[in-house]
């Protein structure tokens, strides 16, 4: 038995040894340049290896004509609306997938139910007003009626936020199927249920801001690399859908403005002959213009109409579709030529709470982002850009977008903004006009991939930012902002779910946004990345890319092997931390004794005396007594150079080549640095050299020279004047989490030392013999 057991083994184990071969490796290697192969999805006629379209690219197409009507009073939307559901795909569908993203307002959704209570104890009061109201408040979709093209009903099914309907037959591939849909929701307080959409209530007039998004059911979007894309709806993973067209009637009170995607069809019902001239000429007006002027939304906000009147758009090619609605609006507007692209009418739409901040600078936000994003990806390709203002967060829509910052009003009536919120409110409309190229036209699968609109529309934001005056205080972008958030030991991948992201600012914001910078300034070089950049975006206009799409096509277009960033930047939580370690000063040893046996007698005289050395100098010496002792090597130190020493000399230059001695004859200086990767990611290094002489010189380190040991690396550096001192990354440009190591010699960090005195003790006695202010309730 043993013997078998023994030979067993030995046909065994030459097998293991190959399958597990680096365990023979000495060490704990880890390729940072391993290719994503494994990880990409594998190219296919449909999503080519280059990262583009492939030839036999589908995408499904949706079409909607919808009524709508809000109610003021009940706070209710009602509507109807018939849908064109086009087939691309080489799949028969039996069913279809609606969603009804309302039902997670409803107490019992699954976005109520799944989310956990913070790890702190410390809630904002509109935290709790939030967990109040859901539980009290009737949200959700009340479908109505589903049926067919011909009006027969249909079987449904609904699952959360989610609607499945049974059709009578599948749509074949290539075909089309018509359905109808009657429903009605009631419109939550936006600020009390801290949703995307809702109602904003004014005390001091009665009125609302009607902010309505993510209204109407809406088909899921089937796709070529997901099938039907139906995770419920849990409010951070946003939304997947298609292309189509929209015809939608919006019938409100009478003395309403509404601004939505899409053209006003009946500018005729809708607005007043002032309003449709002033209108006109705002198309070739170089500021804005007052559509409604600020006298005429005052002067409706104080007289509610009894009658209705209705609102007519028409959207083409559009992914989505959102209005706001209020009698208080403010809507001035200014045209945008474009040089291969229609002509854009920026507009915004605001209470008169909103000035003198939202008339200033709304509008020309609005025309400043279509003109850096343009530069940066496509022409603008639809006729209206608009902004309307709002409580809360800000919030995309094609066309469309919600934002919140305005000025404050004191107790006197003095209104007035703070810095941050001037900057606020720029920087929220840059970055929700931005969205208007991702994802309304580059189409990404946001419930799944949140970065890969965000993320990418943070980076061209930050752009846009700094386009707009020098210093802007940006918050997104700039590596140093993020290099201490780095190294949170909680943090995850940005590759990540989106509903399992734990800081979602930092993961799907603002690390990608600053990826990219990264990427354009310090390892591509911004005509390179611009380039694919541009790429990326044309290819994908009106189409979904994916991840393995996007970093495709960035490699496609600059022919620069990238898979060690995408891995390390998007894969993984490692941090940049390179560490300058040690430099060493080298010449070539020449060879010559006459030189190299003085230049050891001169390194030897650089070595300090020890204390013990110090403290015996004096010491009266057993040899000092007795010269007799004394012989050849007390007179002739070991540095002093023999015959035989010259003539091995040249009897070396004699044996070389005529290069290798002129290399022993010059010399040369240079310098050993040595590099430790102490964060793991891996990233070009940038040198700032200062030589004695003053000068300065710049080197820049590619990446791939840590590809042989990612974690040490000593680099040989040939110079022609000696050096004072080094620097990495002088301008903080790669989100360095340690900057105490990156220079050589050690800076002293200048830091201040907060001084404060100990919290006084409760003294409860004195406390309850102090007066009582007037209004501050009763005495006990």
């Amino acid at each position: 038995m043993v013997r078998t057991i023994v030979v067993v083994m030995g046909l065994l184990l030459p097998g293991l040894a190959w399958s597990h071969s680096v365990i023979q490796t000495k060490g704990d290697f880890t390729d940072k340049f391993r290719q994503l192969d494994e990880i990409l999805p594998t190219p296919n006629d449909v999503r080519t290896a280059s990262g583009a379209p492939g030839k036999a690219y589908w995408q499904q197409r949706v079409d909607y004509k919808i009524k709508a009507t809000l109610d003021e009073d009940k706070r209710t939307i009602a509507g109807a609306e018939t849908i064109t559901y086009h087939n691309n795909s080489p799949d028969a569908l039996a069913y279809l997938w609606v969603q009804l993203d309302q039902n997670r307002n409803t107490p019992e959704s699954d976005a109520a139910l799944s989310t956990p209570a913070k790890s702190s104890v410390k809630y904002t009061f509109d935290d709790i007003r939030a967990e109040l109201t859901r539980p009290v408040f009737p949200g959700g979709h009340v479908i109505k009626a589903v049926k067919d093209g011909a009006g027969q009903p249909l079987a449904y099914a609904i699952h959360d936020t989610m609607m499945r309907i049974d059709l009578a037959a599948p749509v074949a591939p290539g075909g089309q199927t018509t359905i109808a849909i009657e429903w009605q929701f009631n419109i939550p307080d936006r600020a009390a249920l801290k949703g995307r959409a809702g109602y904003e209530y004014f005390a001091s007039d009665g009125n609302a801001i009607f902010l309505i998004g993510e209204w109407y059911p809406r088909l899921a979007a089937y796709t070529d690399s997901e099938g039907w894309q139906n995770k419920a709806y849990l409010g951070t993973g946003e939304f997947a859908l298609d292309f189509g067209n929209f015809e939608v009637s919006i019938t409100v009170p009478a003395d309403h403005v509404v601004a939505a995607t899409g053209v006003l069809q009946n500018p005729e019902e809708a607005l007043t002959p002032g309003q449709r001239q002033r209108l006109a000429a705002a198309r070739n007006a170089a500021a804005p213009v007052f559509i409604v002027t600020p006298e005429e939304a005052q002067a409706a906000e104080k007289a509610r109409a009894a009658r209705k009147k209705t609102w007519v758009f028409k959207a083409e090619n559009v992914r989505d579709f959102a209005f706001a609605s209020s009698r208080k609006f403010i809507w001035d507007a200014m045209g945008r030529a474009q040089q291969n692209g229609p002509l854009v009418m920026a507009m915004s739409f605001y209470p008169s709470e909103g000035m003198p901040l939202w008339d200033k600078y709304a509008t020309e936000a609005i025309a400043h982002t279509l003109e850096i994003y343009s530069k940066y990806t496509f022409p603008y390709p639809y006729p209206v850009a608009q902004a309307v203002n709002g409580t809360g967060s800000g919030m995309e829509y094609p066309m469309i977008s919600f934002n919140g910052p305005r000025p404050e009003k004191d107790g006197n009536g003095v209104v007035t903004y703070s810095r941050q919120t001037k900057y606020d409110l720029i920087s929220v409309i840059i970055h929700e006009v931005g969205h208007y190229y991702f994802p309304m036209v580059v189409n990404p699968d946001e419930r799944k991939w949140m970065w890969l609109d965000e993320g990418l529309n943070s980076f061209l934001g930050y752009l846009a930012e700094q386009a707009w005056e020098e210093k802007y205080p940006s918050k997104r972008g700039k590596p140093r902002d993020i290099a201490p958030h780095m190294t949170n030991p909680h943090q995850v991948p940005v590759m990540t779910d989106p509903e399992s992201i734990t800081n979602l600012n930092y993961t799907a914001y603002r690390k990608p946004a600053t990826a990219l910078y990264i990427l354009r300034e310090v390892v591509l070089g911004r005509a390179a990345f611009d380039y694919a950049f541009r790429e990326f975006a044309r290819r994908w206009m009106f189409k979904r890319p994916t991840p393995a799409d996007f970093f495709r096509t960035m490699e496609d277009a600059s022919a620069v092997d990238l898979d060690w960033f995408w891995r390390g930047w998007f894969y993984t939580t490692d941090h940049v931390d390179i560490s300058l370690d040690n430099v060493r000063k080298a010449r070539i040893n020449s060879e010559n004794p006459e030189i190299e046996r003085a230049w050891e007698k001169a390194q030897e005289a650089k070595e300090p005396d020890s204390l013990s050395e110090i403290r015996d100098r004096g010491m009266k010496r057993r040899i000092d007594g007795k010269p007799g002792l004394k012989d050849f090597y007390n007179q002739n130190d070991e540095h002093q150079v023999t015959n035989q020493d010259r003539n091995d000399y040249q009897a070396l230059l004699a044996s070389l080549e005529p290069y290798e001695r002129a290399i022993l004859k010059q010399g040369g200086l240079f310098y050993l640095l040595d590099f430790t990767n102490r964060g793991g990611l891996v990233m070009p290094i940038l040198l700032e050299i200062e030589y004695v002489d003053g000068s300065r010189e710049e080197k820049t380190l590619p990446a791939e020279i840590w590809r042989r040991n990612p974690k040490h690396m000593t680099k040989l550096l040939p110079v022609k004047k000696e050096i004072r001192a080094i620097a990495i990354d002088p301008r903080w440009d790669t989100a360095d989490s340690n900057r105490s190591n990156n220079y050589f010699p050690r800076r002293i960090d200048e830091i201040r030392l907060d001084v404060y005195r100990p919290k006084e003790e409760r003294n409860q006695m004195r406390d309850a013999q102090v007066p009582l202010r007037p209004g501050a309730g009763g005495a006990r």
